[in-house]
């Protein structure tokens, strides 16, 4: 009997939390949810429970301008580095979710790190 992808999602998603949770004392995280059309990028204070920036495809500033590709996932990292820099946070924790670090979550964490965010 074959496991559902969905659970597989969970598991890995799951597996990449705890391996953030034991480093990010101190730390937020800047999480990152990706779909067919859209990305979205938020920084977590977890301690507090509450959101410090966020950023998507969806925002006035960026909608309409790209389609779901590598330059919209650079503008998403680019412009929740700069809203989480004006909220006075320099380092995250980066958190792929279940997603592999490459093509669009790879773009936005390298934009994100060349605006000015350390993970």
């Amino acid at each position: 009997m074959s496991v559902k992808p969905a659970v597989k999602q969970q598991r890995r998603a799951s597996r990449v939390r705890t391996r953030i949770a034991r480093q990010a004392i101190g730390r937020p995280r800047l999480s990152v949810h990706r779909t067919n059309c859209h990305i979205y990028a938020q920084v977590i204070d977890d301690l507090k429970g509450c959101t410090l920036a966020a950023a998507s495809t969806q925002d006035k500033d960026l909608k309409g301008k790209f389609k779901a590709n590598k330059d919209a996932a650079a503008a998403v990292g680019k412009l929740v580095a700069q809203r989480a820099t004006k909220a006075g946070v320099k380092e995250v924790v980066f958190d792929r979710g279940s997603y592999l670090y490459h093509g669009r979550v790879k773009a936005l964490a390298e934009a994100a790190r060349e605006a000015g965010l350390s993970f």
